[in-house]
């Protein structure tokens, strides 16, 4: 009996191991190459006044793949239609804490994305984008990979917010200066989170903590519980933003 539940075991991380590989292919391939036709995007988080649009193709998503290994369970469901194509569908799933988690349709044939949906950790809808039609083929685009982590930004979060705790699986990959403070990307390889630094403090909204410390203000934004987000900030004993600076490159002119 404790020898089947082994073998049971190994077949069961094999296979899992087997969708992970497979979306990686799938979300690397799709730097190269997409389906284009008409897409439905609707955002809900962050809110905004129209929260559904059209595209030709889905937005890109952004994904680390060695931190993405590391802090999700990839999970192959069945074969469902989307836009009158087969495609594979994986629930991507967090390891630790309470990250969004993605359900993502792979088609079986292009293996390109064809559909993605983010939901909070209590099951609500951020973000859906899905193709509607297709045209016949895919098209070739150009997505550079994410740059690398920079060596030493982690030990300089460290010394510029001592006491900031890191919500499980979010690492620090860039800085770039936000008016005139300083804004911090964390990622879990999917999932993205922002740690501004600043000489204001931000409006109260959902998936928004702020928190006085000294002169300065810490916010820290993204789709985490309200809890999460201001338990990351509550144990924060100064601000210096100046060992950060060394890592800072302008601001996205069009976010």
């Amino acid at each position: 009996m404790t020898r089947f539940l082994l073998l049971l075991t190994l077949t069961l991380g094999t296979a899992h191991a087997g969708d992970l590989e497979d979306v990686q292919a799938a979300l690397k391939r799709a730097r190269t190459q997409v389906a284009r036709g008409q897409a439905e995007v609707t955002v809900l988080f962050p809110p905004r006044p129209d929260p559904t649009r059209t595209a030709t193709q889905l937005p890109a998503l952004t994904v680390r793949p060695a931190l993405f290994a590391k802090n999700f369970n990839v999970t192959r469901g069945g074969t469902e239609q989307v836009a009158g194509r087969d495609a594979a569908r994986f629930t991507l799933t967090p390891k630790v804490g309470d990250a969004a988690r993605w359900t993502l349709w792979v088609d079986l044939q292009w293996n390109v994305p064809l559909a993605f949906e983010e939901r909070g950790a209590d099951g609500t809808l951020a973000r859906r984008a899905a193709l509607i039609r297709v045209q016949a083929g895919t098209a070739r685009v150009t997505r550079p990979a994410p740059p690398a982590a920079p060596d030493g930004l982690r030990a300089a979060l460290t010394r510029a917010l001592p006491g900031l705790r890191l919500p499980p699986g979010f690492t620090p990959v860039g800085v770039q200066a936000r008016g005139k403070g300083l804004e911090v990307a964390l990622t879990d390889g999917l999932n993205v989170l922002a740690l501004v630094v600043a000489p204001q403090d931000v409006k109260a909204a959902p998936g928004v903590a702020s928190r006085r410390v000294g002169r300065l203000f810490v916010w820290l934004v993204g789709n985490l519980p309200q809890s999460t987000l201001q338990a990351a900030l509550a144990g924060i004993r100064s601000a210096t933003p100046d060992p950060l600076g060394t890592f800072s490159t302008p601001a996205d002119s069009n976010p």
